[in-house]
């Protein structure tokens, strides 16, 4: 028992790293509110499953094979539903995990000084327009006009929008950089060929950062800040980043990175020194090279799913914009400026394309969208007269555990054989399955344990239990 405490205490995927913040509170996500008789139950959660291939080529409109793990784990058990091509609903369960990302993505970025924002999705073409990008950016920019042949584009970013709104403050003052602004909010990229489910969608959520700072050297302290919470942010969810040199595309500026999850479903092409620990995405390198160009050690290469980009961007938009603050002689000076990406939603996929077997989903413990699954007898079998005891422990979990409030899902589907309903939490991919089956009726009772993440199945009384999930915490 205590060796199976200290594995599941000393795994990323169970539990959030030492990285907590001061005076940090734990929100909890419920539908409603839990104790005795609020229990929340399988059978009332809205969760499709079972959707044909067959289907799910129809709705999304293309002939092609679903090749991407993620995308097809997540349509079989009903994480997402197909809207059009490229566009997703993001279903209950979905949306739980997102928001505890969401929730770890505002401790990071809160606790370098990230001020929250939310800029409209609609944003004016002359401010596109003022930055060349309006053209420049081409079919994939969604462009629209209203009744009065007003034009707009759906941004896929933000940087006109929040560099015009800081050049709005006439009072800035250096005293008040950096500045950190930073939202998550949905984006819009007319792709040509939406694929890999949320991958690469039309449609997508993205948490974006803009940084203003008094000179360069400040800049790109705060580059450097923001890069390593970005780090910090992958180490708490348990997956291996690699950061590289990468282009600065349509966003510009003098120096970018990309944060890199090395899957071989991924698009991206690496190349990776062993020896001095170099990285760049291949696009940046000339004809492919073999060897480092920092060391000329031998690079390996490997695939990548880009789930963070950051950019330093100087004053390529503070200087159209006049975006300005009085420096320290009481003279106007430009900004400058950073901007930082991390693919919500990418991220969830990506996590999934890199966790989960091919059958079963598998989730960090603190995205998962419930922490615990409850497996009482079948009806009518011979386990049944354990199936009080399943309720009582769920009560016991909440009120011996109180972080798990709102995080216990009582699996009562009583028409099914455990097997079956095991087989489905396995898909789903809770961190810890607990059934009532034959030894439910031993004096005392024990219940059969999985611990997903682990691989591990334990037999362990109320008590061993409630002790287990005690080490749990969640966002």
């Amino acid at each position: 028992m205590e060796g199976l405490l200290t594995r599941c205490r000393a795994l990323p995927a169970l539990a959030t790293s030492s990285h907590q913040l001061s005076g940090y509170v734990p929100h909890r996500f419920h539908h409603c509110a839990p104790g005795r008789g609020k229990r929340l139950v399988l059978s009332r959660m809205f969760q499709p499953q079972n959707l044909r291939e067959d289907q799910v080529l129809s709705l999304e409109g293309r002939s092609g094979e679903l090749t991407c793990k993620s995308q097809r784990l997540m349509l079989q058990v009903g994480l997402i539903y197909p809207a059009s091509s490229g566009c997703y609903h993001l279903l209950p369960y979905t949306v739980r995990a997102m928001e505890k990302l969401v929730r770890v993505i505002d401790q990071e970025m809160q606790a370098i000084g990230g001020q929250k924002v939310n800029m409209p999705s609609l944003s004016p073409a002359e401010l596109w327009r003022a930055t060349s990008r309006w053209d420049s950016m081409g079919k994939e920019l969604l462009k629209l006009r209203d009744r009065h042949g007003k034009e707009y584009c759906l941004g896929p970013t933000h940087e006109e929008a929040i560099t015009a709104l800081i050049a709005s403050q006439q009072t800035l003052s250096y005293k008040q950089l950096p500045l950190l602004l930073y939202q998550v909010t949905r984006k819009f990229r007319d792709e040509p060929r939406p694929r890999f489910g949320l991958l690469r969608g039309r449609e997508f959520y993205m948490k974006d950062m803009y940084t203003f700072d008094s000179s360069p050297e400040a800049a790109r302290q705060t580059y450097s800040l923001v890069c390593d919470a970005y780090s910090s942010l992958f180490d708490r969810l348990g997956l291996q980043c690699v950061k590289v040199q990468a282009d600065v595309g349509s966003i510009g500026g003098t120096m970018s990175h990309e944060f890199q999850l090395l899957v071989d479903v991924g698009e991206d092409r690496l190349a990776v020194c062993p020896g001095c620990g170099f990285s760049a995405n291949m696009e940046t390198l000339d004809l492919s090279p073999t060897n480092c160009p920092a060391c000329q050690g031998p690079l390996t290469k490997t695939k990548g799913i880009e789930v963070g980009h950051t950019f330093y961007l100087g004053t390529k938009y503070s200087s159209i914009f006049s975006a300005q603050f009085t420096n320290v002689h009481g003279k106007p000076s430009l900004a400058e400026m950073g901007c930082y990406g991390l693919g919500v939603t990418r991220i969830l996929a990506a996590v999934i394309e890199a966790l989960a077997t091919e059958d079963c989903i598998r989730w960090p413990g603190l995205l998962a969208p419930y922490q615990v699954c409850l497996i009482s007898p079948k009806k009518g079998s011979k386990e049944e007269a354990a199936a009080e005891l399943t309720g009582h422990l769920y009560d016991h979990i909440i009120e011996a555990v109180p972080q798990l409030q709102g995080e216990v899902l009582l699996d009562d589907r009583t028409h099914l054989t455990i097997g079956n309903r095991l087989k489905d939490a396995n898909k789903f991919g809770y961190p810890f399955v607990i059934i009532a089956g034959k030894r439910a009726l031993d004096d005392p009772a024990h219940f059969e344990v999985w611990c997903q993440n682990t691989g591990e199945v334990v037999f362990l009384t109320r008590e061993g239990v409630l002790e287990l999930l005690s080490q749990v915490q969640v966002v």
